[in-house]
Order: C-alpha cells, then structure tokens, then sequence
C-alpha cells in the first residue's frame, strides 16, 4: 500500500537566482507530527508565486520518493559537489514524499484518501527556473521534462490532518487524462 513518507513545509523567502532577487518556497524542510491541510494548503506552508503554485487546484505538491536516485545521479553528471547529494525529502519542492505511487499509476481526478483527509489529483507540475536553483544545475527543468519525473499537484477534497507514515489508498477518478499524458502535453506547449 502507498504511504506519506514524510510532509515539508516552507515560508517563502528572498533568495538570489540568476542575478535577481526573487521570492520562492522551493526549499521545504521537514515537519514532525500532525499536520492540517486545508483548502489552500497546508497549515505553515507558503507558495510564492501564486499565479503557477498554490491556489485550490494546486494546494499541496506530492512527489515520489523513488524518483530521488534519478537526481543524484543527474546532479552528479551535471557535477554538483557530492557533499550536496544529501537531498533531504523536500528537496524536489514537495509538500508530501511519497512511497509507492508513481506518475504512471495517477490520473487527473483520482483522489489519495488518508484516514482524515482526502486529496484530489489536478495536474502535473510544470518545472521552472527556481527549480534548476533548487537542483543546482540549470538544465534539472529540462531532464524533468525529460525524464517525466514531474510529481504532481493535489486539491484537499477532505480538509484533515496528515502524518508522516501515514499510508493512504488511491480511489480511481474518472480516468480521462493520466499524469504522464498531461505533463507532456504541457511540455510539448512550451517547446512550440
């Protein structure tokens, strides 16, 4: 069965990206014990750009766990310094590190029912520049787009309190449009 391996959360902050001073919430950081997801989010977390993360749509970002050796390896190519290679859960942007459910196993419109809450899948997401930052390596947005190892984004269809540990059952949508379609649409979009 699937589960929450562990939650971050973030308070976004200036930082320094490409020569500019942007705000951004990419570096989330781990959270112990319970934690509420409401419409917007979850409680403590903060999105800085709201017109592409957060909002009911995109509410929460759930990552798989197993696509972190991926970006170990793509980091050491791309020769980010091995004392670097620690990424923590969190690292990717994500609100929930997840085990057990890859992109290829969601649909838009399936919902990941907790115990006390309940999160509806809504779309992949779509990498960007802080991205990169976050990785350490300006091309990370285009191996993700690459590799379709995109995550994706959750409304809290229940609000409720989540645990890591926590393990959760994934309840079929209406199986219109699968993850990996949807993220490759959107990519295919931004390359024409």
């Amino acid at each position: 069965m699937p589960h929450l391996l562990s939650i971050q959360v973030a308070q976004a902050r200036p930082a320094l990206i490409n020569g500019r001073r942007v705000m951004t919430a990419i570096h989330k950081r781990a959270v112990t014990g319970e934690v509420l997801a409401k419409p917007l989010g979850l409680v403590s977390d903060e999105q800085a750009d709201l017109s592409v993360h957060g909002g009911l749509d995109k509410a929460v970002y759930a990552y798989p766990s197993e696509h972190y050796a991926f970006w170990r390896a793509a980091r050491s190519e791309a020769g980010v310094s091995p004392m670097d290679d620690a990424l923590p859960w969190g690292s990717m942007g994500e609100n929930l590190s997840l085990s057990g459910l890859l992109e290829a196993d969601v649909w838009v419109g399936d919902v990941l029912r907790f115990a006390n809450c309940a999160l509806r899948v809504t779309q992949p997401r779509e990498p960007c520049y802080k991205f990169n930052a976050a990785m350490g390596f300006n091309t990370a947005s285009k191996r993700m787009a690459q590799a379709g190892c995109c995550g994706f984004y959750l409304a809290v269809q229940e609000p409720g309190k989540l645990c890591a540990g926590d393990s959760f059952e994934l309840v079929p949508g209406s199986r219109g449009l699968g993850i990996p379609e949807s993220f490759n649409a959107k990519m295919f979009k931004h390359t024409r």
